[in-house]
């Protein structure tokens, strides 16, 4: 083309070679920055790009090639996703030229070959777009649809669809943005989820057949080839692809095609930075994901290159046999719980491995501190055993330092027991890691850092999921601590149902500071009145709309003896999330100004939601209080959950303790109407039953057959009375107490009753219903039989109150005789004649005992049929009781 002809271009917009998805959506948004400019697409391109203008041929943009452009006209170069000049190979004419203005866009770490620009907006975010949406939202530019979604592609590319490493917050905000412009998520969908088409699922075969694995200072290093005698487009998919497939650490994937050799670099470590070594081979990228393309060298002479670099940059690894203690001090199952806290006091140990009884192998892990409460508790001599954790991970002495990491870091398991042919030879504390991370904290992965695994932000969720006048109460609780210098938190099942998306109102607040003053200084603010406990420094504030606030002083509860009622003591967050019953009910949310929405997960609460399991925070939880058996079973069946095995471990121990039997009446009478108000009740009293909770309240308490069938019964009889929609509200407790006490004789039962403490009163009505359900099922029988009238019915159920009537459906086996009782219910129970006392004074009738009488009468004549309306019934009772004029 002669210079004549070329297109003159003050103004033109680049990026990298082998382009991405975020490098063209880069250059598409920063034309919108920069009105007149030409956008000129390197020489070569990813497949997917070729596929992405096929099929959206209805997107025009101003691309030409470099060639096309006269660079004499070109002023300004803006570069975007890459500063490197060995990335931009097909302007590198324009390097050349005086007073050249550069303006960059970027996000990929610093390197020695980066362009110097006159304007420079490097952010070390996950996208080039991230940046460029931010430069756009300030001038307040708009997007077409079309324009939002092609840029959307590059967020989702360059973030792994927000789950890479290098996500923040600001692409986050960039993809909320394009939403709200018309990205259409459908045809981004489309891009990013591409199945593999069957020649990549060759060259993928062929990948993992060439892999080899080397090790490099002790880091696991995959190298993998291929030779192709044409361009292989997502060679960088595939790369990902082998990366996930064989959960590979660090993978070099090299590619020959044509005269060029391709790398496509990934670590999930950082002993292995690959941006460094990409670089220094003429590519780039970062230190997790990189690239590289080498012109006119063959695959050894690369593979050569590579492994140079690899020895040469590499940080040593290091290895559990660096970093473990030796010999290791540990102790048989079956020895007592004061024998291993006295070898632990000895040695200066915080927690202890437990092999078998021959002394091999490592079946669990005994803390000090457990076990020191544990003594506390009388509960020395038993063997340590039973309350040892058993759920422990170990190692090899071969295995790195990052294993080691995970374990104790991500799985809070203070001691890792090192193996060797079946054998402990050494163990991992948590202070051997702390020692070498004091020197190499970068070590650390993100991922695994406390602060990073314990805390998100679920502000929206708040806002989403709850009603605004309780999210607007949560705010001004925040904003009421903040002025008294007080930090407070939501806990407990409210935090835990908002996060399962359940609906619970009942808001629970902990105050890092004095919580009855907060309460009395809070309520005064809304207007309500204070209910306080001082003992338990607990408060309840009580709206206008009814609506309770229980407002809590973070504290800590130890208790004095096994079942006992806690004692407290002021203390943090964490402490006061510590003493509670599960890790799904441990977790916290602040609510100050400026943290608002920010999720306190300490003890692993967010992951036993996902696995639906429930956890005891420690091993004498249920020594402690027995109670939390029950609210296990519960919880397990409401949720669907199941309970953890360690967890259930430790209920067998508490019941072979009998520490059931210590528990008072009216605690465990508490727990079960809590049973009694789910929505199923007969699944947790079937728990209770095979965990011996029944009969240990009383040997009586047996789930037989005819047992689970009343009560099944009972289930399906309530819930059908819950269809109704009545007023009227139902005494479930009452109601399943006649069910579990069905088959028990009178003595026994109140034996039973006075267990639970009820009062003379509920025990009265209890007997009285008892005995009137079974004389009027007698009476029942007989009318059936005698195919009474339907006044008949009436009468006989009349004198039954509702549980009464309920248990009476449940107990009754003949469907006729359940659906007359249930007709009773619905249709006749409030029925009352239309005539009154004033009526019958009307009609001549004397006032008197004979006018209830007519009026009981007149009710079966209405029953029956006889006297249905009004009128009617003024008839009826001219022509039965008037006397004739």
């Amino acid at each position: 083309m002669q210079k004549k002809d070329k297109l003159r271009s003050p103004t033109v917009i680049t990026c990298h070679v082998n382009a991405d998805f975020d490098a063209l959506s880069s250059m598409i948004a920063a034309s919108k920055l920069y009105q007149d400019a030409v956008l000129i697409f390197p020489g070569s391109q990813e497949k997917n790009l070729k596929n992405f203008f096929i099929q959206s041929a209805t997107y025009l943009y101003n691309f030409k090639a470099f060639k096309d452009i006269d660079p004499d006209s070109v002023q300004r170069l803006v570069v975007v996703d890459t500063r490197q000049k060995s990335r931009l190979r097909h302007v590198e004419q324009l390097f050349e030229k005086d007073g050249l203005s550069i303006h960059i866009y970027d996000h990929h770490p610093d390197s020695e070959e980066d362009l110097k620009g006159e304007f420079e907006k490097v952010q070390p975010w996950g996208s080039t777009i991230a940046v460029i949406s931010k430069e756009l939202i300030n001038q307040g530019i708009q997007l077409t649809e079309d324009e939002a979604t092609i840029m959307g592609l590059g967020v989702y590319e360059d973030t792994g669809c927000f789950t890479f490493k290098s996500t923040t917050g600001h692409d986050f905000a960039a993809a909320s943005w394009l939403l709200s412009q018309g990205m259409d998520l459908n045809v981004v969908s489309d891009l990013i989820n591409r199945d593999l088409s069957a020649e990549q699922i060759a060259i993928l075969n062929s990948m993992l057949e060439a892999a080899t694995t080397h090790k490099i200072k002790g880091i696991d290093v995959v190298v993998t080839e291929i030779s192709m005698d044409h361009y292989v487009g997502d060679f960088a998919l595939l790369a990902h692809k082998l990366l996930d497939m064989e959960n590979i650490r660090v993978l070099f994937a090299l590619g020959r095609m044509h005269d060029r050799v391709h790398l496509v670099a990934r670590s999930r470590t950082t002993d292995v930075d690959v941006g460094k070594i990409c670089s220094s081979m003429g590519g780039g990228g970062h230190s997790f994901a990189a690239s590289a393309n080498l012109k006119h060298k063959t695959l050894t002479q690369v593979k050569d290159e590579l492994f140079g670099l690899l020895y040469s940059q590499i940080n040593p690894q290091i290895l559990v046999e660096d970093l473990m203690s030796r010999p290791a001090v540990s102790i048989e199952a079956s020895k007592t719980i004061s024998l291993a806290s006295e070898i632990m006091t000895r040695f200066g140990l915080k927690a202890i491995p437990v092999t078998n009884e021959d002394g091999t192998g490592c079946i669990g892990i005994l803390e000090h501190q457990l076990a020191d409460k544990a003594i506390s508790h009388g509960l020395g001599n038993v063997a340590l055993r039973e309350y040892m954790i058993t759920d422990i991970f170990t190692v090899t002495n071969h295995e790195d330092i990052y294993r080691v990491m995970e374990i104790i870091i991500g799985q809070r398991q203070r001691l890792i027991p090192v193996m060797a042919k079946g054998e402990i030879t050494g163990v991992v504390t948590r202070t051997d890691l702390i020692n070498n991370l004091i020197n190499e904290p970068a070590r650390i992965p993100e991922s695994l850092l406390p602060e990073k695994k314990r805390e998100r932000n679920v502000r929206r969720m708040l806002k989403e999921r709850l009603p605004g006048e309780i999210y607007s109460l949560l705010k001004t609780s925040g904003r009421q601590a903040q002025e008294m210098g007080y930090q407070v938190y939501c806990v407990g099942g409210f935090v835990r149902d908002i996060l399962l998306g359940r609906t619970n109102l009942d808001v629970d607040l902990v105050v890092e500071g004095d919580g009855i003053k907060f309460a009395r200084t809070l309520a005064d603010q809304l207007g309500a009145r204070v209910r306080e406990h001082q003992k338990f420094r607990t408060a309840v504030i009580i709206c206008d709309d009814g609506q309770k606030i229980d407002v809590a002083t973070a504290r800590l509860e130890y208790y004095e003896h096994p079942a006992a009622l806690p004692m407290v003591e002021l203390s943090s967050i964490k402490m006061d999330l510590y003493r509670r019953d599960f890790s799904i009910n441990a977790l916290a949310v602040q609510l100050n100004p400026g943290y608002l929405g920010r999720l306190v997960d300490f003890f692993g609460g967010q992951r036993d939601l996902k696995d639906k399991v429930i956890r005891v925070l420690h091993s004498l939880s249920f020594v402690e209080d027995p109670t939390r058996i029950v609210r296990a079973i519960r919880f397990e069946q409401r949720f669907g959950f199941r309970i953890g095995a360690q967890t259930e471990k430790l209920i067998k121990n508490a019941m072979e303790l009998n520490i059931f039997h210590q528990l008072s009446g009216s605690r465990i009478l508490h727990e079960l109407k809590l049973i009694f108000e789910e929505n199923n009740p007969l699944p947790c009293i079937t728990r209770m039953d095979y965990y011996g909770l029944l009969k240990n309240i009383h040997p009586m308490l047996k789930l037989t057959t005819n047992l689970q069938n009343i009560l099944s019964e009972t289930e399906k009889v309530i819930s059908w009375f819950q269809l109704l929609y009545l007023d009227e509200q139902v005494d479930k407790c009452v109601l399943y107490m006649l069910g579990l006490l069905n088959h028990i004789n009178d003595v026994q039962a109140g034996i039973i009753m006075q267990r639970f403490n009820f009062s003379q009163k509920r025990s009265r009505l209890i007997f009285s219903l008892r005995s009137q359900v079974n004389s009027t099922m007698s009476e029942l029988s007989a009318w059936y039989q005698d195919e009474g009238r339907l006044s008949s019915l009436y009468f006989i159920l009349t004198p039954l109150p509702l549980e009464g009537l309920l248990f009476l459906m449940a107990k009754v086996y003949k469907e006729d005789l359940r659906k007359h009782v249930s007709y009773y219910i619905t249709q006749l129970r409030g029925l009352q004649p239309q005539l009154t006392g004033k009526d019958l004074k009307q009609l001549g009738l004397k006032p008197g005992p004979q006018f209830g009488r007519i009026l009981k009468d007149l009710k079966a004549a209405q029953i029956d049929g006889l006297a249905c309306d009004r009128q009617a019934q003024l008839e009826w009772v001219k022509d039965n009781f008037c006397p004739e004029e």
